[in-house]
């Protein structure tokens, strides 16, 4: 079943979805992402992913920077739509907007809802030990990730999963997911189910400061923070060197046996070992800003670090 739809997403992580939706045949007539940024040396305004990914296939894009304005609202639903598909699009879409398409608006998230609403689900879920997580379709309503869910699949947390592969893993299995649940929407198919009101919990954004290790911290807690922040914005502490801190992203560390004061250099023979509040982290790979990712052995050719000393 072909369905006249618009798709509201920005960041990679929609692209997938936007990708097999196109693929299943769908009429996607209208794409709306955040509106462009500034990045890069230049400085130059840059679209988003997704955002770019439509206008290569030809799609109207539209990026208003907001969906209250009455002449929005009417632009959206003058586009007479069957549903729309949103996938963190960042804007939060107005009750008139929600009401428009004749079979609502339907949410990917990536989390397993009531657990982990808001900005960060994927981040949240590595940093808090999850043993599990998934992606969720709901009937979007008012609230913040607080619709009825009508599918969704269930993924394990490996013991050694990054933000950045949790990330790709649930994309691709929210675009296989969001296919269903549309192919299933228009004959009827689907059951809404209320989230449960007890379990519900916040993925706030992740702040800058916040990316900062604590060394302070248990091992275990501090190896879900560095791998819930890897690779963006990147767990990191600070060192000083000719009287200047020198930041470094730690980005694949793993818990390991024995003590010392929080912060303090143990070994940095195969690889760097850094005494926790309680046990170590066995550091395997590094990077400095403006440098590449490296091996810890590779990194300490370049920049010393010696037994003994603290990191901040």
């Amino acid at each position: 079943m072909t369905l006249r739809l618009a798709f509201m997403g920005t960041p990679d992580f929609s692209v997938p979805v936007l990708a097999e939706l196109i693929a299943a045949g769908h009429e996607v007539v209208a794409v709306y992402s955040q509106p462009p940024r500034k990045a890069g040396r230049g400085m130059a305004e840059q679209p988003s992913p997704v955002h770019r990914f439509a206008e290569e296939h030809g799609i109207p894009v539209r990026t208003p920077v907001s969906l209250k304005p009455e002449e929005e609202q009417k632009a959206f639903a003058d586009l007479d739509l069957d549903v729309a598909v949103v996938v963190a699009y960042g804007l939060i879409l107005p009750k008139p907007v929600l009401e428009a398409p004749r079979l609502g608006c339907l949410n990917l998230h990536a989390s397993l809802l009531p657990r982990w609403r808001g900005a960060a689900p994927i981040q949240r879920a590595i940093m808090a030990g999850d043993a599990e997580t998934g992606v969720m379709v709901m009937q979007m309503d008012v609230g913040l990730d607080t619709g009825p869910v009508l599918l969704a699949e269930h993924v394990a947390i490996a013991p050694d999963a990054t933000a950045g592969g949790l990330h790709d893993r649930l994309s691709e299995i929210g675009a296989s997911l969001m296919v269903r649940a549309l192919a299933a929407l228009e004959r009827g198919g689907l059951h809404a189910a209320p989230q449960s009101a007890e379990g519900v919990t916040y993925a706030k954004k992740i702040e800058k400061e916040e990316a900062r290790i604590d060394w302070s911290r248990d091992a275990k807690s501090l190896d879900c923070h560095i791998r819930g922040l890897t690779p963006f914005p990147g767990a990191f502490f600070e060192v000083e060197r000719d009287g200047k801190p020198v930041r470094v992203k730690v980005l694949r560390a793993r818990p390991v046996a024995g003590s010392g004061a929080p912060g303090e250099v143990l070994s940095i023979e195969g690889g760097i070992t850094i005494a926790c509040g309680e046990g170590t982290l066995h550091v395997g790979e590094l990077q400095r800003a403006g440098k590449g990712p490296m091996k810890a052995d590779d990194f300490l050719r370049g920049f010393a670090l010696t037994v003994g000393e603290r990191l901040a």
